[in-house]
C-alpha cells in the first residue's frame, strides 16, 4: 500500500485549488512574497535519546531554540512524531515572523536485535520558514555535521523549494505535461539548457513521481507495456518559453495547472512545494481506492462496475492502471480484472 499522512488526506486537492480564497492573508504580507522572494529560513537538529533532546546545531535565534525544543518534546511525548514520517505545523517562536511553518522529521537509528523494544535513538530535523503551507526536506544520512550537514541545511531552501518555483515559472501552463511524465515514468529530456535547469527539471520529476511508493518494483522494465508506446518528453530551452515535444497529459494533471500558476504568480515557493505534495497525495489516494476496488471486484460484479465508474471519473485512469499492472502482475485474478478495466477505459477514450 501507499503511505501518506492521514491528516492531509481530506480535501487536499481542493485546498490547493482554492489558494486564492484561502490564502488572502499573503496579499498583505510585505515580507517574503515579492519578486525577490526573501524569506527568513531556519533549521535545527536535535539528538534524540530515549526521552531527551540534545541540541546538535541550529540557525534559530538563541531565545527561540528552547521554545522549539519544548514544542518538539510535547510532540514526542504524545507520540505525534513517527520515525521516518514528517509533520508540518505552524509554530510560534521568538523570531521576526512570530509564527513560522515548521517541518519536523524523526530519523530513528536501527534498534539492536538484543533490545527490540528499547526506546530508539535518532535525530529530530526541523526546517522552518514561511508558513505551514509547504515545507519539505530531502535530508541525507547524518554523517559529518561540519563538512556535509551544515552546508546542506544552510541551502535547504534553495535545494528543496526553489527548483519547483523555477520549473513552474519556466514552463507555465505546460506544467501538466511534466506532471503526467512523472506519474507515467516517462523520460524527460532537456536540451539547450544550462546544468541548473536540467537539474531543476530532473528533481521536479523525481519529486512528483510515485516511484518507490508501491510495494512492487516499478522500474521502466517492469512497468505495464502501455508505457513503452510513450516517447520521451523533450523540453527545448532554445526558445522562451521553452518548446515541448511529444506532450501527453490527462484530465487529472490538467486540473492542477491553475493551482501551480496561482502560487507561482504570487511568488510563493513554499505553497508550490505543498501543491506538488498534494498533487502526489491525491494520486496516491486514487491508487489506493483503485486497489481496494480491484480486491472487491474479485468477488463482486458490482465492485467491478464501481471500478469502471471510478476510472471514468477520476481523470487519471490510464496512469492508475499502468501502476496497477506493475503492482499486481503476480496476482492472476487481479490481472484479469485489470485487463477488463483496461479494455473499458480504452473504449471510453475511443468514444470520447
Amino acid at each position: 500500500m501507499f503511505t501518506s499522512q492521514t491528516s492531509m488526506q481530506t480535501s487536499s486537492f481542493q485546498d490547493s485549488i482554492d489558494v486564492e480564497e484561502k490564502d488572502t492573508d499573503y496579499d498583505n504580507e510585505e515580507m517574503g512574497y515579492n519578486q525577490k522572494i526573501q524569506l527568513n529560513c531556519y533549521y535545527t537538529i536535535y539528538l534524540y535519546q530515549g526521552t531527551s533532546l540534545t541540541l546538535v546545531d541550529s540557525s534559530l535565534p538563541v531565545e527561540a531554540e528552547p521554545e522549539l525544543r519544548c514544542y518538539i518534546s510535547r510532540r514526542l511525548s504524545k507520540g505525534a512524531l513517527l520515525g521516518g514520517m514528517g509533520n508540518i505545523a505552524a509554530v510560534e517562536l521568538s523570531v521576526p515572523e512570530a509564527t513560522v511553518g515548521c517541518y519536523c522529521c524523526l530519523l530513528e537509528q536501527e534498534r539492536s536485535p538484543e533490545q527490540p523494544d528499547a526506546d530508539g535513538n535518532g535525530y529530530v530535523i526541523c526546517l522552518m520558514g514561511g508558513s505551514e503551507k509547504g515545507l519539505q526536506s530531502s535530508l541525507q544520512t547524518l554523517v559529518n555535521l561540519e563538512t556535509e550537514i551544515r552546508p546542506y541545511l544552510s541551502m535547504w531552501y534553495e535545494e528543496s523549494v526553489m527548483h519547483i518555483h523555477r520549473v513552474v515559472q519556466m514552463v507555465q501552463g505546460s506544467i501538466s505535461f511534466l506532471l503526467y511524465a512523472a506519474l507515467s515514468h516517462i523520460h524527460v529530456e532537456v536540451t539547450n539548457a544550462d546544468d541548473r535547469t536540467k537539474a531543476d527539471v530532473a528533481r521536479f520529476i523525481k519529486a512528483a513521481s510515485l516511484q518507490g511508493l508501491v510495494q512492487e518494483d516499478t522500474t521502466t522494465a517492469s512497468l505495464y507495456k502501455a508505457s513503452e508506446a510513450l516517447t520521451d518528453l523533450v523540453i527545448d530551452c532554445s526558445t522562451s518559453p521553452p518548446t515541448l515535444s511529444n506532450t501527453v497529459s490527462n484530465r487529472f494533471c490538467d486540473g492542477w495547472i491553475q493551482s501551480f500558476l496561482n502560487a507561482a504568480e504570487r511568488c510563493n515557493p513554499f505553497l508550490l512545494r505543498q501543491i506538488l505534495e498534494n498533487f502526489k497525495l491525491k494520486a496516491i489516494q486514487d491508487m489506493n481506492s483503485l486497489k481496494r476496488f480491484i480486491r472487491q471486484a474479485e468477488s463482486s460484479h458490482y465492485a467491478l462496475f464501481r471500478c469502471c465508474q471510478f476510472l471514468q471519473g477520476c481523470g487519471n485512469g490510464d496512469v492508475l492502471l499502468q501502476n496497477a499492472h506493475a503492482e499486481h502482475r503476480d496476482l492472476p485474478e487481479a490481472c484479469s480484472i485489470i485487463r477488463v478495466l483496461d479494455e473499458f477505459l480504452g473504449e471510453q477514450q475511443a468514444q470520447g
